[in-house]
Order: structure tokens, then sequence, then C-alpha cells
């Protein structure tokens, strides 16, 4: 279908949301023609440590970060959720919004991609949408074993192709401007009061400011 709409999840823990993160949903969506980049909070993400900082407080910068943003919005639904953040729920939960002709896609960075093995149900992500992985300069995809087992025959030819179905693919994409920033950096920078102003967005530096987050103990 020529019109289905055309959706994104980006989760994330957002342990600051940064201007790399905001960045790369804004091009996501110029690149793909999306309707929508959902950018998801994560609650307790499987694979990493839970975050110091409050869903709540993480959501809240989010929510400030995209307002001024067309087609991208911060969502909840994860922090709704109880237990671990696991995204086959969440491409469930998608899809079931947005109907078995949305062309519904998941985004995720080199190195998640290639931990793909190692997720819930990993099988069960194909048929539920479609994995966009962005990739670094530079950088090439050697895939494990595992991981080329599970994505073996997967691979679009580009963006039409990954949009002439529903899901099943995946496509390797590099964006315009990519921006590497490291959230860790950042939280190190605002525990030592040090100047954060242009990696983070004024309205996520107003909502730090306000909630006092990120102070060392």
């Amino acid at each position: 279908m020529a019109d289905a709409v055309r959706i994104a999840m980006f989760g994330g823990t957002f342990n600051p949301v940064h201007v790399g993160h905001l960045r790369a949903a804004i091009e996501l969506r110029e690149q793909l023609a999306l309707d929508q980049v959902h950018m998801i909070v994560n609650r307790e993400p499987p694979h990493r440590q839970v975050p110091g900082v409050s869903g709540q407080d993480r959501f809240a910068m989010l929510s400030a970060a995209v307002a001024p943003l067309d087609g991208i919005v911060a969502d909840a639904r994860e922090l709704e959720r109880e237990g671990p953040s696991y995204t086959v729920d969440t491409l469930r939960s998608l899809r079931d919004q947005y109907g078995a002709d949305a062309r519904l896609m998941m985004v995720v960075g080199v190195d998640a991609f290639l931990g793909l093995a190692s997720w819930r149900q990993p099988d069960v992500l194909f048929s539920l949408a479609h994995i966009v992985v962005i990739q670094r300069p530079g950088a090439e995809l050697v895939l494990s074993d595992e991981v080329a087992a599970l994505v073996d025959g997967r691979k679009a030819d580009g963006i039409d192709d990954l949009m002439a179905c529903t899901s099943g693919c995946y496509l390797p994409l590099r964006l315009p401007t990519p921006i590497e920033l490291s959230a860790t950096a950042i939280r190190e920078r605002l525990a030592l009061e040090q100047d954060t102003r242009y990696l983070l967005a004024p309205e996520v530096l107003s909502v730090i400011a306000e909630r006092q987050l990120y102070r060392q103990q």
C-alpha cells in the first residue's frame, strides 16, 4: 500500500536525551519519509544498568526536547508497564495501535544489532517490524554466526524495497550528519556543573535545572 502509515520506534534510556538523539530522529524521519517517530523511554533496559534518574524525569526531558519537532513524539508506554522493557512487547503494542498494513520500523545502533540474537524472542521481532540499523561512519557490519543466521535473506536493497512490505527486513542506514555523543560524559559534566550548551537542547537544560537532576550527592 503506497499510502500505508510509516512509523519508527526509536527507544533508549535517554539519560539525558541529547542533540545526537534528536538529530538522528529528525534525519530518520526525513530519510524514510516517516509519519511518526516514537522516541520511547526505557523503564528497565534488559541489557543495561537501570538508570539512576527516574523514568518520569527522563520522560520530562524528552517531552520538552521534542515538543517543537514535527512528527516526533515522546512515548511513555514502556514506563507504564511493569518489569523489564522488552522491545518485542513494545512492537506488539505499536502494531496493535497502527494496524497490520503499517510500515513499522525498529531503529537500533550497530552495537545493539550485533547483539540481536541475545534479545527476547529475536525471531518474533521480524514478524512485527523492520529493523533499521544506524551505521557509524567507516564502520562495517561484521555479524556473528548467530546473528547472520537470524537475518539471513532479510537485508533490504534500499528504502523502497523496505517499504514494499510491512515487516521482516533490515536496512543499514547512514544518516547525513551523525553526531557521536556520550550520555555518560554529559552526566559527568552536569555533576561537575560544567557547561553542556550545544550538547543538550535548551528545553532539556531547563528541566534539569528545574528538577535539580544529575547533581553530585
